[in-house]
Order: structure tokens, then C-alpha cells, then sequence
């Protein structure tokens, strides 16, 4: 047994999704708004489940020899331990909007630092240009975690031209367990507000709208 406690990531997939529109994000809203709100969502996440949320929590990094902010860091108290220190770190997340730092969020993600700095979990949720690199950038993560041992969350969203919407695709990696995939699609409403569905929820609203139109002919 790793020793740490690993938390259903998942689940928190899944109510992200489920409450995405809550957010209250539109078109109007820059990627750094979106961000704001999504890593809110999950600090207020981590609050109700009695976690104690920080945003922008330092990190030590051996390798850079520096801090390197955490975008959210859920801690572990035992009041029934040490009161004077956090049991352990519960949670890593980090979001981020631009392409070009795929890599670099893994790294903050799975970087050399103190023991006491080692999350059990992690999740990571990054904006991508495509899918094509979501198995390249995966193998990175599994590598990574080897050593880190954490359950971890990857959440890649991409664009679908065609289809005129965004995919999600969320994957699970659990030391000693076989991977998990779940996807959804994300795509502004009437009203223009971002709201989030699961894939197969998406398609039997496509059919059901087909087969309306083929009715009406």
C-alpha cells in the first residue's frame, strides 16, 4: 500500500461537469476570467468537503531551486494530531488556458519537491489546440507519476470545428489500477452561457433532434 488517501477524482469529474453552467461564463469572458471561476469552483469544492483551500499556495522545487505557486492546493487537518501542522496535502490542482504550457503544467504538477509537499492527488485541467498530442502528453504524466505515485486527473479540452463545440475528455490514472476515460462536450446555450454535457447525453439530444427534424418533413 502507497499510504496516501486517495480521493475519487472522478466524481469530481463529474460534478464539474453537472455544474459547469453554474459558473456563469460566457462568450465575453477572457480565458483568465474562466480560469478565476473554474479553480473557485474547486476551492469551494475542497471548503465543503472540510478541506482547507488555498489558491496560489507555494510549492518548492528542488530542480528549479525556487517556489513555484500552486494554482490550488487542498490541505488535510487531523484534529486529532499535530495542531500546529497540516496533516498532508491532499490536493494539487492546476488550470491552465494557453497551449503552450502542456508541459510545463505537468511539471508543476509532478515537480521533486519536500515530503510534506507531495500531493495525494492531483488534477490537472489544460485548454489544448487539438487532441493529438492528449496520448503523447499522458505517457509524459503515467512517467512522471511513477515515482510521485499520486491518483491523478487529467482533463484536456479541445476544440471540435466541426461539430462547433468544445470536447472534454477526462482521464484516471490510480497507481496499480487500469486507466479510466470519461468525455464531454462543452458548448455555449441560447443564451450564450458555457454549459457542459457527457458525451452520450450529447448524442441522443443529436438523435432526437434528428429524428424531430426528419418528422417535420
Amino acid at each position: 500500500m502507497s499510504g496516501k488517501n486517495y480521493l475519487d477524482l472522478m466524481q469530481f469529474f463529474e460534478g464539474y461537469v453537472r455544474n459547469y453552467r453554474r459558473l456563469n461564463l460566457t462568450g465575453d469572458h477572457n480565458r483568465s476570467m474562466m480560469t478565476n471561476r473554474e479553480i473557485d469552483y474547486f476551492a469551494n469544492l475542497g471548503e465543503m468537503l472540510g478541506f482547507d483551500s488555498f489558491v496560489e499556495d507555494s510549492k518548492f522545487d528542488k530542480i528549479k531551486n525556487r517556489s513555484r505557486p500552486m494554482d490550488l492546493a487542498w490541505w488535510r487537518w487531523d484534529s486529532l494530531g499535530d495542531m500546529e501542522h497540516y496533516d498532508h496535502l491532499a490536493l494539487h490542482l492546476e488550470r491552465e488556458n494557453s497551449f503552450n504550457k502542456d508541459l510545463d503544467t505537468i511539471d508543476k504538477l509532478f515537480s521533486e519537491t519536500e515530503n510534506e509537499y507531495i500531493p495525494h492527488n492531483v488534477i490537472g485541467i489544460q485548454t489544448l489546440n487539438s487532441n493529438e498530442k492528449i496520448e503523447e502528453l499522458n505517457k509524459v504524466v503515467k512517467g512522471r507519476n511513477s515515482c510521485q505515485q499520486s491518483k491523478v486527473l487529467m482533463v484536456y479540452r479541445y476544440p471540435d470545428v466541426e461539430k462547433e463545440l468544445e470536447r472534454v475528455s477526462a482521464y484516471l490514472f490510480t497507481p496499480r489500477k487500469a486507466d479510466v476515460a470519461k468525455h464531454a462536450v462543452c458548448k455555449r446555450d441560447d443564451f450564450g452561457y458555457w454549459f457542459m454535457c457527457f458525451e452520450k447525453e450529447y448524442k441522443f439530444y443529436e438523435a432526437k433532434t434528428a429524428k424531430k427534424e426528419v418528422q417535420l418533413l
